[in-house]
């Protein structure tokens, strides 16, 4: 099952819809069927950089963070997502993107942390930029990186 939370202003009207076809199609390109859930919050900057300081000491908001639920208490729930509506919009506008592909785009991105994925070093980032393409190929979404 995937949660959409949407607790601001300004994100489009069918935000749940994209976040969770983008979830899912990630969910389904890892075979991550079945019961694992996973929620996603739809807030602003103002709760992303108080959470990006309470857990990743960055007094800032950012687009995305993930919460990977913490193995093996929960096989069930995959973890959490939240995402900053006033960051995305200006990315995607300083990107020339729409805001319902950036969503998508950061949504796939979210969720290949929540099962492991990261760009820490070069060879994760170019594995995990690698998926992002291919999945969103499939929601016929432009190359985010070209």
């Amino acid at each position: 099952m995937i949660s959409v939370d949407i607790t601001a202003p300004g994100w489009p009207k069918d935000a749940e819809t994209i976040a969770q076809t983008a979830a899912q199609a990630t969910k389904d390109h890892l075979a991550k069927p079945g019961p694992q859930s996973l929620v996603i919050r739809l807030s602003d900057d103002a709760e992303v950089k108080t959470l990006n300081a309470q857990y990743r000491d960055q007094d800032k908001p950012t687009n995305v963070l993930s919460f990977p639920a913490p193995p093996p208490t929960d096989q069930l729930h995959a973890g959490d997502l939240i995402l900053a509506y006033e960051t995305c919009a200006r990315e995607a506008h300083e990107q020339a993107k729409s805001l319902a592909n950036h969503l998508s785009h950061l949504v796939v991105h979210g969720v290949l942390h929540l099962y492991g994925f990261d760009h820490m070093v070069d060879t994760e980032a170019e594995e995990m930029e690698t998926l992002e393409r291919v999945i969103l190929a499939r929601l016929n979404i432009k190359d985010p990186y070209a």
